[in-house]
């Protein structure tokens, strides 16, 4: 027969700084049966970011203004799905379209903003 472990009660926490500190000081083990663990899926969980400035010269910019247009995106997106696979291929060495690709591709507004349409019927 043998014993089984008794495991420490997670302490209450006041906020999230307070616990990610206990959390970096302190072994898992004595509170959590990792063999009973599951993988946790969060499907609408969105990635975060963060905004960045970026100088770009007029003509690459122009370029990457009339491709977007052409696949009716945002130039932005474009920008981001296009640093994206570069990464992966830099990274990875893969040619294919990455996860973060598809993850920026997926993040993309599908259409222009209302008063850009409004402007090219015009």
């Amino acid at each position: 027969m043998t014993k089984r472990a008794t495991r420490k009660a997670v302490p209450t926490f006041n906020s999230e700084a307070e616990e990610r500190t206990f959390w970096e000081t302190h072994d898992t083990s004595p509170f959590v049966d990792w063999r009973k663990a599951r993988v946790a899926v969060f499907p609408n969980l969105k990635p975060s970011t963060e905004t960045i400035s970026l100088r770009l010269p007029a003509a690459l910019l122009a370029e990457l203004k009339a491709l977007a247009n052409k696949r009716d995106v945002p130039y932005q997106s474009l920008l981001k799905v296009f640093l994206a696979e570069r990464v992966e291929r830099e990274t990875h060495g893969v040619n294919a379209p990455s996860a973060l690709a598809r993850q920026a591709r997926k993040g993309r507004r599908m259409r222009k903003p209302p008063a850009e349409r409004a402007h090219s019927r015009g």
